[in-house]
């Protein structure tokens, strides 16, 4: 079937967003007492506070995962989210998918207030048909909430439909798990042979490679 659809990831794949939210997230940790290599804390990044901090801190009740989230929060805002800028031709691939004749998606584990401010920081709110964000579904990726969100709002577009663009193994697991094919970028600085492993249909080094080659790309499908 023909791509009517492409459900976008932000950060680490529109922005160059993930070392400011393993700097937040360290400075949490710090704040309890834990100690993880920067690496440990990235290779986590594209889960949301759900999924991250269970992983690194098993033991952590649902509570104290809610005020580290709502902490992690609160530093990125306070001290990094105005330093995040968009990748080379971020909003220009959302102009060619738009121009395409497809719906452009943003399906993101960020927060809506986040979303907002990368929705403007691209100057791209015009452009977007459907978004979705941590603050929509009961867990973040790689449980298939978000997308699966994004594809009820979608309807009556099915999985073979739509295509995911992401950076990390989270975006291309969860899409997996709603029948959705994605593509992997390697801004977020995850290895291929992790992107490949978690089900990536093709990789490219940046939205701006995907532009480049959009003709022949899976988002042209």
């Amino acid at each position: 079937m023909t791509i009517k659809a492409v459900l976008f990831d932000i950060d680490g794949t529109l922005v160059d967003s993930n070392d400011y939210h393993v700097a937040a997230w360290q400075a949490v940790f710090s704040q309890t007492g834990a100690t993880f290599d920067d690496q440990v804390v990235h290779d986590q990044i594209g889960k949301g506070t759900d999924m991250l901090v269970p992983t690194l801190l098993p033991n952590t009740g649902a509570a104290e995962q809610d005020r580290m989230g709502e902490e992690h929060g609160r530093i990125f805002k306070a001290n990094y989210l105005e330093q995040v800028k968009p990748f080379a031709a971020a909003k220009d691939l959302l102009v060619r998918v738009k121009g395409s004749g497809r719906q452009v998606v943003l399906a993101s584990s960020a927060s809506s207030d986040e979303l907002d401010h990368y929705s403007a920081l691209l100057d791209a709110r015009e452009i977007i048909s459907v978004s979705t964000t941590s603050d929509d579904v009961e867990k973040t990726k790689p449980a298939p909430d978000i997308f699966a969100t994004a594809l009820k709002k979608l309807s009556p577009l099915s999985a073979n439909e739509v295509i995911v663009v992401g950076d990390t193994p989270y975006d291309i697991e969860a899409a997996a798990k709603c029948g959705i094919a994605a593509v992997g970028v390697r801004s977020g600085k995850f290895s291929d042979e992790t992107l490949t492993a978690s089900g990536a249909v093709a990789l490219y080094d940046d939205v701006a490679a995907l532009l480049a080659d959009f003709e022949a790309s899976p988002l042209n499908g």
